[in-house]
C-alpha cells in the first residue's frame, strides 16, 4: 500500500468530515468512490482505492475521535494561532501528522512531518509547508527534548532516507514512545 496516497485520502476525508454533516465511514466512502473511476484526480487504480479503504478509514476514524486531544496538543505550537483559525487544508494536515506522531507506533514522527509538509503543499501553498513543517517540527523538538535533553531536527527533505518507500519502520524506539505518551 502506498501510505502517501492512503494520506492524502485521509486529509480529503477529514476536510469532507469538517465541511459537511457526514460520519467518517461516509466521507472516506466518498473519497474511495472518488477514486474508483479510472479517471481520478488521485491517479490511483479503482482496485488500489478499494484496498486501501480499511487503512484510510482507521486514520480518520480516530484522527476525528481524538481531535480534541490533538487540537489541544497542536495549540501549545500555534504561535499566534489558534486551531479554528487556521486554513481548513492545514488543519486537517497537521491534525492526521499529529495524530501519526502521537498515537501510533509504525510511522517515525520525521516520516509523518515529511508527508505533512508535502501533503501542505499539494493541498495548500508553498506556505503552508513551511508553516507545518515549523510546528510539527517544534512538536518534535520538544518532545524529544524533554526526553533526552537534546535537540531534534525540524522536518525532512523529500529525499531524506528516513522516509522508506512503504514508510514501514524497522521498530519502535524510545522517542516515539514519549510522542504517544
Amino acid at each position: 500500500m502506498k501510505r502517501r496516497i492512503a494520506r492524502e485520502m485521509a486529509v480529503q476525508s477529514l476536510y469532507q468530515l469538517e465541511m459537511t454533516d457526514v460520519t467518517p465511514e461516509q466521507a472516506v466512502d466518498m473519497i474511495v468512490s472518488e477514486s474508483n473511476q479510472e479517471e481520478n484526480e488521485i491517479g490511483l487504480k479503482p482496485e488500489h482505492a478499494r484496498a486501501m479503504h480499511e487503512h484510510v478509514l482507521e486514520w480518520v476514524r480516530d484522527t476525528w475521535k481524538k481531535r480534541d486531544e490533538i487540537d489541544a496538543i497542536l495549540a501549545r505550537y500555534l504561535k499566534g494561532w489558534q486551531v479554528d483559525r487556521l486554513s481548513r487544508v492545514d488543519r486537517q494536515v497537521l491534525r492526521l501528522a499529529c495524530y501519526e506522531m502521537a498515537f501510533r507506533t509504525d510511522v517515525p514522527p520525521k516520516v509523518a512531518i515529511n508527508e505533512a509538509i508535502i501533503l501542505a503543499k499539494h493541498f495548500g501553498t508553498e506556505e503552508s509547508g513551511k508553516f507545518v513543517n515549523g510546528v510539527l517540527g517544534q512538536m518534535l523538538r520538544d518532545r524529544s527534548g524533554q526526553q533526552d535533553g537534546t535537540d531534534a531536527d525540524a522536518g525532512v527533505s523529500a529525499g531524506d532516507s528516513a522516509h522508506r518507500k512503504d514508510d514501514d519502520p524497522a521498530g519502535g524506539t524510545a522517542m516515539e514512545s514519549e510522542l504517544r505518551g
